[in-house]
């Protein structure tokens, strides 16, 4: 219950944190469906007055139909969420990482996402990719120290990632998440390569797994700028800027 309660208070967080990714959804998700209310409606009273209310129920067995199939999509997507969120976990009760990383990192990334202006979708995809981050380790013989992995070498993170990204993509719907996981090791700033540079999901990823590496649970204000700062410091090299800063603005808000 104390867990539930937890994740209800963070996502109302989230929500009052990201206004206007919210309003630009909602306006963009209600408008079509707005206008295809309006249609049918004048179509169902053009009907009925020729018809009577033989029209009336052909026209609203469909839209019942409809309803209720997105009420079965809503509860998919809840279930992909929390089963997402629990093989997150495994990593934590396998001992490769700290407790409450793989949760801490999210909700950086999810705060990261909307500075940047990510929309629903993107958060969604964003949110799965941070949660399950570092599920490769659960192939390591024995596990970094501190499960930290921006302290091992870069041929290491790199066979982490990839590894998590095979897990993910043996789902057969989460292609894009396993992508960024895949990638989210990789310099922002580097050489001309043919995949072009990583996503944006997994620059995020990797600056909120640093971030949270190096500071961990209980980092105080001052830890948290120093590390913030020398985050800042590789932006040159390792770390997007634009989403280093973004980061900076998440923290002075929370």
């Amino acid at each position: 219950l104390h867990e539930v309660t937890k994740r209800d208070e963070e996502h109302i967080k989230r929500i009052e944190e990201s206004p206007m990714v919210t309003f630009h959804d909602e306006l963009r998700a209600q408008s079509p469906t707005g206008l295809a209310i309006g249609s049918s409606g004048v179509l169902i009273a053009l009907a009925c007055t020729v018809t009577g209310l033989v029209g009336l129920l052909v026209f609203v067995a469909p839209l019942l139909v409809s309803q209720v199939a997105f009420r079965k999509h809503a509860e998919v997507r809840r279930t992909y969420l929390e089963t997402v969120r629990a093989l997150s976990r495994v990593t934590e009760v396998g001992g490769y990482v700290e407790h409450g990383h793989s949760r801490r990192v999210s909700g950086l990334a999810h705060g990261i996402g909307c500075e940047l202006g990510f929309s629903e979708a993107e958060l969604l995809e964003l949110e799965y990719a941070a949660l399950m981050h570092d599920i490769g380790q659960l192939s390591l013989r024995e596990p970094i120290a501190g499960g930290a992995t921006v302290l091992a070498s870069p041929k290491e993170q790199q066979r982490i990632a990839e590894l998590g990204a095979a897990i993910i993509r043996q789902t057969g719907v989460l292609d894009s998440v396993a992508e960024a996981v895949r990638r989210q090791c990789e310099p922002a700033v580097g050489e001309d390569r043919e995949e072009g540079p990583p996503p944006r999901a997994g620059r995020i990823i990797k600056v909120a797994n640093a971030f949270d590496d190096l500071v961990g649970d209980n980092g105080d204000a001052e830890r948290r700028t120093a590390v913030l700062e020398r985050l800042r410091m590789d932006t040159g090299s390792e770390y997007d800027p634009e989403v280093v800063e973004a980061l900076g603005r998440v923290l002075a808000r929370w």
